[in-house]
């Protein structure tokens, strides 16, 4: 089996037609659920958030079958996963993707087991100490794209879990759990 680094790669990945966009509907359709599990797939193991369709990414080409995704390829898979979801296109152009391996309401309720598994009820932290903090490392909130970070802690600020409470920069905003 192929490896990319550490990550395992499906064995359609060294199929020559899975990197061209099939006619058939149903091949299609297959072809873009095998694309939409790898990228989440990939993308969650490597804590990738920002797919850039002008920049390569390893999962677009397999150099043992001289083979690379064309951009149209690239978007209609990406384009898929916005269709469900799990991913935003971050700019009109169509550029820039966030990839969302975990929905905005996983990262959420991933945040309040954070919270609770440490004892941080009624605490007060900082949005990098969530982030990059040593109490984070280890979890998959270590490292987490800070755009997502804020949106699910806004949506748990809506819920009542928390406040969050602005610093004199970014760098310093606050978060009071009341999980």
């Amino acid at each position: 089996m192929q490896k990319l680094g550490d990550f395992k790669l499906p064995h359609f990945f060294n199929y020559p037609p899975y990197f061209t966009l099939q006619p058939v509907r149903e091949t299609r359709e297959k072809q873009i659920q095998l694309w939409k599990e790898l990228i989440l797939d990939y993308c969650r193991t490597q804590k990738i958030f920002i797919i850039r369709l002008e920049e390569e990414f390893p999962l677009f080409s397999n150099s043992v079958i001289e083979r690379t995704l064309s951009h149209e390829a690239r978007e209609a898979f990406l384009s898929a996963l916005v269709a469900e979801g799990r991913a935003e296109w971050l700019d009109k152009g169509r550029r820039n993707c966030l990839i969302l391996w975990h929905r905005i309401q996983e990262w959420a309720d991933i945040i309040v087991n954070f919270v609770k598994d440490n004892g941080f009820e009624d605490s007060v932290m900082t949005v990098e100490e969530i982030r990059s903090g040593i109490e984070s490392r280890g979890t998959e909130l270590h490292g987490i794209d800070r755009t997502i970070l804020m949106r699910a802690l806004k949506l748990l600020e809506q819920k009542g879990k928390l406040a969050i409470f602005k610093g004199t920069s970014t760098d310093d905003e606050g978060v009071k759990f009341s999980v």
